[in-house]
């Protein structure tokens, strides 16, 4: 069965023939909120981009205005019967839906005066405060009602039925539903295991996208772990694979180049190929929905995960990348000083101080646990100090 969004989508099909347009979804459910921005022209329904909330709904509503309720019991008749003190927040919910809304366009950079339709679905959309938040958040569009909610669901997917059997009239077979990826899919790109995105999230689909890479270990294998998530770290994101690229010559760090290419299908069947420049040496592996995907509830939960922990994660990623910025010169270096060209006419003593600066910041690379950003930025500012001004000389 298709995830709730999918059928919503296909029951616009009556909205593709008054010409392009931008149309945003708001579906308010008893227990999710979905929102979908997409472009409707000439057949085609191209979704820009999807935003949601699995623990937002009627139900969440119903609960805050007990509790709401209950206070002003308390207030009228001076007896507290429930002891909960929370009340105020029963318009929390209300404003994290129009916060979905926000975030949708964000992803797409569509200003909300582009919007031409604004399509209510979900039992809970019939609320008249929702609507009324919705109409004042878009500068008092009105909202389109023309779907009723109850129906939304089954009439996209019975549409969508028809169009994938082949079975529709003329118009329902020529509907084409282009899709988006609802996360980032990446490759850890180092040691330390950033998460490298090859395909961003929102990206429409089918999609193909490459990035190159170089080796970060003196080995004849690499390993290449495929992940989807918003997190800075791979560690933090969703493993969906591995592959092994064996056969690669012995060859300092960082200098086998490898390139990646993430090619996914309109069906959402994923395939990650590697490829070793200089050897052909090359592998590949495929993911499909069904084998370590996630579902929409945990999709929601990684995204506002990302929200949640955004600060913490840009300062791991800062911390990362100085010491990656780090460890990227040493070795570097201690290529250039092994060159054939540069370093026949270094002087000896000159070799020998770059030499041991770089054997000390790998030394000290291997034996630290933690370090904050500005120690690698430090230690790469010193190892600068001692080996530029020589290689300089030469160069």
């Amino acid at each position: 069965m298709n995830p709730r969004p999918r059928p919503l989508l296909m029951a616009l099909i009556g909205m593709d023939g008054i010409g392009e347009r931008n149309v945003l979804i708001f579906d308010l459910g008893g227990g999710t909120a979905d929102v979908s921005l997409l472009t409707i022209a000439q057949g085609t329904f191209e979704v820009k981009a999807v935003a949601g909330d699995t623990h937002l709904g009627g139900e969440d509503f119903d609960n805050r205005m007990v509790k709401h309720l209950l206070t002003y019991f308390k207030r009228q008749h001076k007896e507290d019967i429930s002891g909960n003190a929370r009340a105020l927040r029963r318009l929390k919910n209300c404003l994290n839906s129009i916060k979905l809304v926000d975030n949708c366009l964000i992803d797409t950079k569509i200003d909300k005066t582009r919007i031409d339709d604004v399509v209510l679905t979900g039992g809970s959309s019939r609320i008249p405060k929702v609507q009324q938040l919705l109409q004042d958040f878009f500068d008092g569009k009105e909202l389109n009602k023309s779907i009723n909610p109850d129906e939304a669901v089954a009439f996209g997917a019975a549409v969508q039925a028809a169009n994938l059997s082949g079975m529709g009239n003329k118009k329902v077979r020529s509907v084409v539903l282009m899709d988006v990826t609802p996360l980032s899919l990446g490759v850890s790109e180092d040691v330390v295991g950033n998460m490298s995105v090859v395909i961003p999230r929102n990206t429409p689909i089918p999609a193909k996208m490459e990035r190159g890479y170089t080796t970060c270990m003196t080995t004849k294998l690499q390993f290449c772990s495929v992940y989807e998530g918003e997190r800075a770290l791979v560690v933090d994101n969703n493993w969906l694979g591995e592959f092994t690229l064996s056969g690669i010559p012995v060859a300092p760090r960082g200098v086998a180049s490898v390139k990646v290419c993430f090619d996914i299908d309109a069906n959402g069947i994923l395939n990650v190929s590697a490829v070793e420049k200089t050897t052909g040496v090359s592998c590949k592996i495929t993911i499909t929905n069904h084998k370590a995907r996630l579902s929409s509830e945990e999709v929601h939960r990684i995204v506002r995960d990302a929200e949640i922990y955004k600060i913490e994660d840009d300062e791991r990623r800062k911390r990362a990348e100085a010491k990656a910025a780090l460890e990227n010169y040493v070795y570097d270096m201690r290529i250039t000083v092994n060159d054939e060209k540069i370093g026949a006419r270094l002087a000896p003593e000159g070799k020998k101080k770059i030499e041991g600066a770089i054997d000390q910041v790998i030394k000290w690379l291997e034996g630290i646990q933690l370090a904050e950003a500005d120690e690698f930025e430090e230690k790469l500012i010193g190892v600068e100090l001692i080996c530029n001004p020589i290689i300089a000389k030469v160069s």
